[in-house]
């Protein structure tokens, strides 16, 4: 019994730390932009700037990359994430008042679709960085 509970919490911790550097760099990255160009500006603005600097901190960056969505089999449309860095996390860029349950179901579809684990979701709009983490 207590040989599987240390299993399933490693396997809990292992999910939830999953590109924890990874993700700690592209939030460092955020702040980077958000205290060079303040708050208040659109989402493509910072979605830019931010593609600039993980370049520039010698990351793969993928900015709209395109996932196919299929539904029985068949593709019945196209999304394109914000952001895919390194081909282990989407990044929802935003500049809205507060980050709410849509943008986090959104997210959630999103890993679901292109069958990648780990997303952020950051928010510009304000002075202070607003991020979240979310891992499937």
């Amino acid at each position: 019994m207590l040989n599987r509970r240390i299993r399933r919490w490693k396997k809990n911790t292992e999910k939830e730390f999953r590109y924890k550097e990874l993700t700690g760099e592209i939030i460092s990255s955020s702040y980077n932009v958000l205290n060079t160009l303040g708050c208040g500006l659109l989402e493509k603005i910072y979605e830019n700037s931010l593609v600039w600097e993980l370049e520039l901190r010698k990351k793969k960056v993928f900015p709209q990359k395109e996932f196919k969505v299929i539904y029985r089999e068949k593709k019945v449309g196209v999304y394109y994430a914000d952001l895919v860095i390194e081909n282990k996390v989407i990044i929802e860029v935003k500049a809205v008042e507060n980050i709410d349950n849509v943008h986090r179901a959104q997210l959630l579809n999103y890993l679901r679709i292109s069958g990648l684990r780990v997303g952020l979701i950051i928010n510009f709009a304000k002075p202070k960085l607003q991020y979240e983490r979310l891992v499937v």
